[in-house]
């Protein structure tokens, strides 16, 4: 945890164990997830290499479930490039709906953007839209949205969150949601 002077702002800035899923909990997941659930940052940072975007995209999409305020920093574009590989940012922000800013960290480049960036998320309580998946997935996400908001669960996740948990048959979520619920 740290402090970063910017503009006139004072930022209290915490730093999260490096991790690539929610799903795997480990001690460095569960301190990840229970501290964006509840403590609500008014922004997150996903730090994703650029040079291997795919292995990091899963996690994202897991922190846009959870419906928190986020900006992707996409770091090491530079290896990436080195590598052959382009990441359309502009396409990444409008496919993912959330803002996307290049960076190398090493040489402090796009950083300055990224705090603009994250401020102005922060600023503004903007949340991106729920991820859609096929009909018949939502239909199971409705429904146990329902259930649960029957059986008032009072989690300190979002509903949908939790019905994706639920989905994915969460250990941690799952055994929540029966000590409360069990006939959900």
């Amino acid at each position: 945890e740290g402090r970063l002077s910017f503009e006139g702002h004072d930022i209290k800035v915490v730093d999260l164990p490096g991790i690539y899923s929610f799903s795997t909990y480990s001690l460095e997941e569960t301190v990840a997830r229970e501290y964006i659930a509840l403590e609500k940052p008014d922004a997150v940072i996903n730090v994703v290499d650029a040079s291997v975007l795919e292995r990091n995209l899963f996690f994202t999409l897991q922190l846009m479930e959870l419906n928190v305020p986020l900006i992707i920093c996409l770091n090491q574009v530079d290896v990436a490039k080195n590598k052959g590989i382009i990441t359309d940012v502009k396409k990444m922000k409008k496919l993912l709906g959330v803002p996307v800013v290049p960076t190398v960290a090493v040489r402090g480049e796009g950083l300055t953007d990224l705090v603009r960036e994250t401020l102005s998320v922060a600023n503004s309580g903007c949340i991106q839209p729920a991820l859609k998946y096929g009909a018949e997935v939502e239909t199971r996400i409705q429904r146990l949205i329902g259930l649960a908001d029957e059986a008032g669960l009072g989690l300190p996740y979002p509903a949908r969150w939790v019905a994706i948990k639920l989905l994915e048959r969460d250990p941690d979520i799952t055994k929540a949601v029966s000590e409360k619920a069990p006939e959900i």
